[in-house]
């Protein structure tokens, strides 16, 4: 992949410059835009165009997880990494719930965190598996509210269930008998209806469905 065009949001200016000096030195990243507050992030990310947003968890003005809400919903193509220093798993769920599609430790490895970008700016999700299946563990047995529930119907809530168990459309349109083309659009329309924004997102809360 080449271009891949990142925008950095950390309240520390030598954080900033180590992690801008080591993306750049990966010879296919530009860091197009800076910020050291929330504020400022949201005023600049959308005139920067980014292809992928690196964002400190912490900040004086409020959490990069806010500020990956706000983009998500305005500039849905750009891709969310939390990067942070604390492993928080309440952080996580409301990372994965933002449309996030990383959120890795401070301490991770130069050349780990240049391949977390390339892999964000091709459209994939870097959530481990395993720790997302934490996160879902803990809200197996939380009961989830009626009108949330309301809002699907009974083929709707089916195809949730089988999106959490990792089933791809193809594979969900030949076990309930449908078209591809059918289950996208009940895809669709089950993400619009709940808020939410990626699949991930999609499974934490089936996770949350009583069979």
């Amino acid at each position: 992949m080449s271009g891949v065009r990142v925008f950095l949001l950390d309240d520390h200016e030598i954080v900033r410059r180590g992690i801008r000096e080591m993306l750049e030195d990966s010879g296919d990243i530009e860091v197009v835009g800076e910020a050291s507050t929330a504020a400022a992030a949201l005023r600049r990310i959308p005139a920067a165009r980014p292809d992928v947003a690196v964002l400190d968890a912490r900040l004086p003005d409020g959490n990069g997880i806010e500020v990956c809400r706000e983009i998500r919903s305005s500039q849905p193509a750009v891709g969310c990494l939390i990067l942070t220093s604390y492993d928080d798993d309440d952080a996580l769920f409301s990372a994965i719930m933002a449309g996030a599609a990383g959120y890795l430790l401070k301490q991770i490895r130069g050349n780990d965190l240049v391949g977390a970008i390339r892999t964000i700016a091709a459209g994939r999700s870097l959530l481990d598996p395993a720790v997302t299946q934490k996160v879902l563990a803990r809200l197996r047995d939380e009961p989830i509210e009626d009108e949330q529930l309301a809002a699907l119907g009974a083929r709707e809530r089916q195809i949730l269930r089988l999106i959490a168990e990792g089933m791809t459309n193809r594979q969900i349109a030949a076990c309930v008998h449908l078209s591809e083309k059918t289950v996208k659009n009940y895809v669709s329309a089950i993400l619009g209806k709940l808020g939410l924004t990626s699949r991930t997102q999609a499974a934490v809360f089936a996770a949350r469905l009583k069979a």
